[in-house]
């Protein structure tokens, strides 16, 4: 197993793995994104991504492509294929019996079942290993899945919609909508990408909101292709929901996180009420966290208000940052972005690292990636 130069040809091939690993991110949940391409006489002969948890793996597709011509090709994957026996057959055994010569891995699989024994296998087989080739966009394929596996804590993206002066609702409440109707159509992207929607009581009760994916909003075509409906995450500490919400009309998972059991009230079949630890008579938001990620959770969008993104924030829960940013200006009586406490040094301030910057429509939407100390 060596790391070497590579060729622009193998640099070629790798993105092209890349861009049909995307192409999985709708539906692979809880497994990782990945793209294989298999190359011959610098031609491609197969090629595949992951669809989804329990169907073939990328490598398989790629395989089933090529036939018998896969003897003495190259393989391009963007994860090192695993070597395990899981809901599939392991992928670097389908790569040896296939005959190919060599396999480029982008990354080594942090899988505790996997990491490094599929490069391992495939080696003692006689087959040259190579890894590292566009490392860093393989790991931003699966931003969600590496930090499960690395942290058993899912990767949190929270989204705010506010103002120019960072405002996300007048004195009286009224916030619809303050950004357009292109911003609203990039979230539903972002509710399709996700394993789950974190949200708190007082925005869906105040908002009398669906947290749902609607297929007819999606602008993204593979999300397009896709039915899953994100798992609908709400904190309820006070037990204030009620079956009547708009939120309960829609029959997808939910799950509502309290500190107690709530049986005042029958729900339907698709909520389930999970009592998680107390951290001052509220949800502990990591123990939530936790639990999550031990459910196959690997990326969360958090959709919450100012007090409940403050705190998810304030306990360094949060990697990133979507804000849209609307041309309007709602003056300083209206409602704040986010509830933080009050800093006494700079070193305090929670501090960001503007990754993408795009209009939307006629508003801004900005990425930012939350950097660790």
């Amino acid at each position: 197993m060596h790391n070497n130069r590579f060729s622009e040809c193998d640099h070629k091939y790798m993105a092209r793995a890349i861009e049909l690993a995307k192409r999985g991110r709708f539906t692979t949940t809880p497994n990782p994104n990945v793209g294989c391409v298999l190359v011959k006489d610098n031609q491609i002969i197969g090629e595949g991504f992951h669809i989804q948890a329990g169907g073939p793996h990328a490598e398989v597709h790629a395989l089933k492509m090529a036939g018998d011509n896969a003897k003495g090709a190259t393989a391009y994957v963007t994860l090192e294929p695993c070597s395990h026996y899981g809901r599939t057959p392991p992928c670097a055994e389908g790569l040896i019996k296939a005959g190919v010569s060599r396999v480029v891995a982008a990354m080594v699989d942090p899988n505790p079942e996997v990491a490094g024994r599929g490069l391992k296998m495939l080696e003692d087989a006689g087959i040259e290993t190579d890894f590292g080739l566009l490392n860093h966009e393989a790991e931003a394929l699966n931003l969600g899945f590496l930090k499960r596996m690395r942290t058993n804590l899912p990767y949190v993206r929270c989204k705010l919609a506010a103002s120019l002066d960072g405002k996300t609702a007048l004195e009286n409440g009224e916030s619809k909508w303050i950004t357009s109707s292109e911003s609203r159509r990039a979230v539903q992207d972002l509710r399709a990408e996700s394993c789950a929607v974190l949200s708190g009581a007082d925005t869906v009760i105040i908002d009398n909101a669906k947290l749902n994916v609607r297929p007819d909003e999606l602008t993204d075509l593979d999300a397009k292709h896709s039915t899953r409906q994100p798992i609908r995450v709400i904190i309820d500490s006070q037990n204030r929901l009620t079956p009547d919400l708009a939120l309960f009309q829609q029959p997808s998972k939910i799950i509502i996180a309290r500190t107690t059991l709530d049986k005042s009230h029958t729900w339907p079949h698709f909520v389930e009420q999970v009592v998680v630890d107390q951290n001052n008579s509220k949800v502990d938001l990591h123990a939530l966290l936790s639990l999550l990620a031990e459910r196959g959770v690997n990326l969360v969008l958090l959709e919450a208000g100012a007090t409940l993104a403050g705190k998810m924030f304030e306990q360094k829960l949060v990697d990133e940052l979507v804000l849209f940013m609307a041309p309007k200006l709602m003056g300083h009586s209206s409602k704040s972005l986010i509830n933080l406490p009050t800093f006494t040094t700079m070193s305090q301030v929670p501090e960001l690292e503007i990754n993408t910057l795009k209009q939307v429509g006629q508003d801004i939407c900005l990425h930012a990636l939350v950097k660790r100390n």
